[in-house]
């Protein structure tokens, strides 16, 4: 993250095998710390979305649930900061979302067989 942040994301944004990388901003839903996440992002228009895979784990991670608590951030991709709010993807939006995910980073199919439990997708919408 470091890095990243230093370089403007010109080390760090794109990663070999996966997606680009941005840095999400989030706040501890009980401690109240902020933290900082590097994160594949899918673009989907004007929206950013983030896939809750936890690298296919049974629980979602913990960024997840710091959104739903405190769902207004910031993130930055490569130097640009940019204010969001986050939400869960609508089930009328959930499998086209899925699909772009899939594209872009193909390991995502197998993070969802083995993960027990429906993969949140969390829409970073402007603000």
């Amino acid at each position: 993250m470091f890095l990243y942040r230093r370089t403007g994301g010109r080390l760090g944004h794109t990663v070999p095998g996966l997606g680009p990388i941005l840095l999400l901003d989030h706040v501890g839903a009980r401690s109240g710390v902020k933290r900082t996440a590097p994160l594949i992002y899918v673009e989907d228009g004007t929206d950013l979305v983030l896939v809750g895979s936890k690298g296919g784990f049974p629980k979602h991670p913990a960024w997840f649930h710091n959104l739903e608590a405190n769902p207004e951030t910031t993130v930055q991709i490569k130097g640009e900061r940019r204010p969001v709010r986050a939400r869960a993807a609508r089930p009328e939006e959930r499998d086209r979302i899925w699909a772009k995910a899939v594209e872009v980073y193909p390991g995502y199919r197998t993070y969802q067989a083995r993960a027990g439990r429906e993969i949140p997708l969390v829409v970073l919408e402007p603000r």
